[in-house]
């Protein structure tokens, strides 16, 4: 049988979303022959932009609610990632996929993963960029292709691969878990970003999520390389992974540990070249494969650099172009985004800064203290990271929300000052630019949930991005 025909099949796609997984899910197997039925909860007046994009497919839609019918007559189920494993309508499922899980079936190219807490999206965005660049230098012909949970489906894309191309997949630890039994994550390279404490209103507990993200590396060999830091679950990972360890650290790795550190936050990123690529001829040899002063701010983001670094190092490219290559990387939207400046003061979109560490990383990116909008929905967190790095903003700027009343308890009794919170993303901006003076840097970075005042922690981003362009008069 041929793994893209779904000819007669009745499939359900549960969930269609704004961020093209449900939308490429629903295309697909339409155009592969498919009866498609798209259900979602929210209504077609907030759907409409997917919608819109699907109108040439014959595909019938149920939304504001899902009927248990069109699971149990369903022959194939397209899970959401955002859909709890639990949900009683899947019990209902005789088969459940999602889009990750289409893609891996039929997908050609080699396939580079990248999970973690925070840092994923940089160090998938900067693997596929520098690829990408390589591959213009020296080989036209091919491809680096960029997808998963940076809000594009890798199904989108899979009808133009071939083989000699790179799939650089971002996968959240929901998407890891969804692959749970499949065994077709086969990565050549598994690179695992920052681990900190994230979504335990789903998980319950941090070894509950951290067995989703161990999955990435469940099916690599000897031939494959898992690269991952040298704190307490890096080292789990690396002794349970099969494939070969590459270590990234903030010290200096002792000899005979392959991998890379960054020692001081202005220095450059250093590996020892022959422990990785295995080439005896620079023996010992330490070069640089990240530049100091890269694009994006922050040791933390250095750190996710190094980490790619040491993953192109393992598929054999050279270290100084990978040093040139990332000091060219531009970083991407809604991480510590630069995208405005006026009278002196610049401006940053850091809105996928979800959990309150990625927050109080933002605060330390900056030589100045920056001023911090932050604030939203909790996700039953710990606040107490942000508020340490709170006293060393220039300015605490709160958005509304049930993280807020958390975060206000603890920034009350430090003594620390606050404004806020604000119900509106245009009062928080019109507070910060009136705090601001020339020279300042302003940054949203919320640690929080989107929920409630935003559709999604883009939506929050752009309309951040949208209400400084009109207080500065765009």
């Amino acid at each position: 049988m041929d793994k893209n025909d779904f000819s007669g099949m009745k499939v359900l796609v549960m969930g269609l979303g704004l961020n093209g997984g449900g939308m490429e899910a629903a295309r697909y197997l339409s155009g592969r022959g498919a009866d498609v039925t798209v259900t979602d909860l929210r209504d077609g007046k907030i759907l409409l932009p997917s919608i819109e994009k699907l109108s040439s497919f014959p595909i019938r839609y149920v939304l504001g609610r899902h009927d248990m019918e069109d699971f149990r007559n369903a022959d194939l189920v397209v899970k959401n990632p955002g859909v709890r494993p639990d949900s009683p309508y899947l019990k209902e499922a005789r088969r459940i996929e999602t889009d990750i899980s289409l893609f891996l079936a039929a997908c050609p190219a080699r396939i580079l993963a990248v999970t973690g807490s925070k840092g994923k999206s940089t160090s998938s965005s900067a693997l596929a960029w520098v690829l990408n660049e390589s591959r213009q230098a020296e080989n036209p012909a091919g491809k680096a292709w960029l997808g998963g949970n940076i809000a594009v489906s890798p199904l989108g894309f899979l009808d133009g691969l071939k083989e000699t191309d790179d799939v650089v997949l971002e996968l959240s630890s929901w998407q890891l878990g969804d692959l749970r039994g499949h065994n077709i994550l086969k990565p050549r390279a598994a690179l695992i970003s920052s681990i900190m404490r994230d979504h335990l209103d789903r998980y319950g507990t941090m070894e509950a999520y951290i067995a989703d993200k161990r999955l990435i590396y469940q099916n690599q060999d000897e031939g494959d390389a898992t690269v991952a830091c040298d704190d307490e679950w890096g080292k789990s990972f690396h002794k349970e992974s099969r494939g070969r360890p590459l270590v990234y650290s903030q010290k200096a790795l002792a000899p005979g540990i392959a991998g890379g550190w960054i020692t001081d936050p202005a220095g450059p990123g250093l590996a020892r070249l022959w422990e990785i690529n295995g080439s005896r001829e620079e023996s010992g040899s330490i070069v640089e494969v990240v530049p100091a002063k890269p694009l994006i701010p922050g040791i933390h983001q250095k750190q996710n650099l190094l980490a790619v670094a040491l993953t192109l190092l393992d598929l054999g490219l050279k270290p100084s172009f990978i040093s040139e290559s990332l000091g060219r990387f531009p970083g991407i939207e809604h991480r510590l985004e630069f995208f405005h400046e006026s009278n002196g003061v610049r401006f940053y979109n850091d809105s996928a800064a979800t959990i309150p560490e990625a927050a109080a990383a933002a605060i330390s990116a900056f030589e100045k203290a920056p001023i911090l909008v932050c604030g939203g929905t909790d996700k039953n967190l710990d606040f107490t990271p942000l508020a340490g790095a709170a006293e060393k903003a220039k300015e605490i700027i709160l958005l509304a929300g049930t993280g807020s009343e958390k975060l206000k308890a603890l920034l009350d009794g430090a003594g620390i000052k606050y404004q806020g919170p604000f119900d509106s993303i245009d009062t928080a901006t019109r507070a910060a630019m009136d705090a601001a003076a020339p020279g300042d840097n302003v940054v949203l970075s919320p640690g929080c949930a989107s929920f409630g005042m935003f559709l999604n922690e883009f939506d929050r981003g752009l309309k951040w991005k949208e209400a400084v362009r009109k207080n500065n008069g765009l």
